[in-house]
């Protein structure tokens, strides 16, 4: 007579899957904690592409501001433009950085093939690389600070730090998050963009740069419905012109941010739902 051996349970108990795989704010947190290693990892591995990206930043301001002199001759004077270069500029490579970091992270996961693996795990995409963004963004600022205080140095330009200028920069941080989920849809339809991607960088000069708060006509305000203008002026207005925290300013800047945030999110889960329907995450 062959004995009958007890069968393994099928499934785990849901207890048990719960203390495996934490969910709500606490896998959130442990995700974190693993991307912010996982970034100081590769930050520290590869110290030269931190220190030319950095470099870089430097010489290109450095030759737009001198070159800038020279065309307009020895008596120019720049006023508060000059500030306001600098706080555009530097928010420009700190957004470009956040922008290209979802759309260049799937797009390297798709070459090495590994993207459908992502896709299996617990956590959905959009936290997966939302959080990854935030992790390696706390790295890209402690570069641009240090770009920012040589670029001072060098001018000698002074800018005001109020404590209340993070809220704008996390608006705009928003605002662009959703900007790289946009791009990042792209990848997962048409997996290479890099042509696009760096279109889609300089595009982001063109809303930053230029001081549109400065007009105070109906068709400039029109312009605060464009992704991140009214964030960069608000940020101009506090560091550059030293002018009070205006709340209905920051009131605009947040639902401009938020509203792109939700835009690209939507357009990323449209990609999505397109790519798997096409058996498209699985070729690199």
């Amino acid at each position: 007579m062959i004995s009958r051996l007890p069968l393994a349970p099928l499934a785990e108990p849901a207890s048990e899957h719960r203390q495996r795989f934490p969910g709500g704010a606490e896998a959130t947190l442990i995700l974190f904690i693993g991307e912010l290693r996982r970034s100081w990892i590769l930050f520290r591995r590869y110290p030269l592409q931190a220190i030319s990206g950095m470099a870089m930043t430097l010489f290109l301001f450095l030759g737009l501001i001198f070159g800038a002199r020279y065309m307009a001759g020895p008596m120019a004077y720049f006023g508060d433009r000059l500030e306001s270069l600098i706080v555009g500029y530097i928010l420009w490579n700190i957004l470009i950085f956040a922008m290209g970091e979802i759309a260049m992270g799937l797009q390297g996961e798709s070459q090495i093939g590994t993207l459908e693996q992502l896709f299996l795990s617990p956590r959905s995409m959009v936290t997966l690389f939302l959080v990854r963004a935030i992790a390696n963004q706390l790295l890209i600022l402690g570069v641009s600070m240090a770009a920012l205080m040589i670029i001072l140095l060098v001018t000698g330009v002074r800018l005001h730090f109020p404590p209340l200028l993070v809220l704008p920069l996390l608006s705009a941080l928003a605002g662009v998050y959703g900007l790289g989920f946009a791009l990042g849809s792209l990848v997962l339809v048409f997996k290479r963009i890099g042509p696009l991607l760096s279109f889609a960088q300089f595009g982001l000069a063109l809303l930053i740069m230029p001081p549109f708060e400065a007009g105070r006509s109906h068709a400039l305000k029109g312009l605060d419905l464009l992704p991140l203008v009214p964030s960069a002026g608000l940020l101009r207005d506090l560091m550059a012109r030293s002018l009070p925290f205006d709340l209905s300013s920051f009131t605009i800047a947040l639902a401009n941010g938020v509203v792109y945030l939700a835009l690209g999110v939507l357009i990323f889960h449209w990609a999505e739902k397109k790519a798997k329907q096409q058996g498209l995450l699985g070729s690199y």
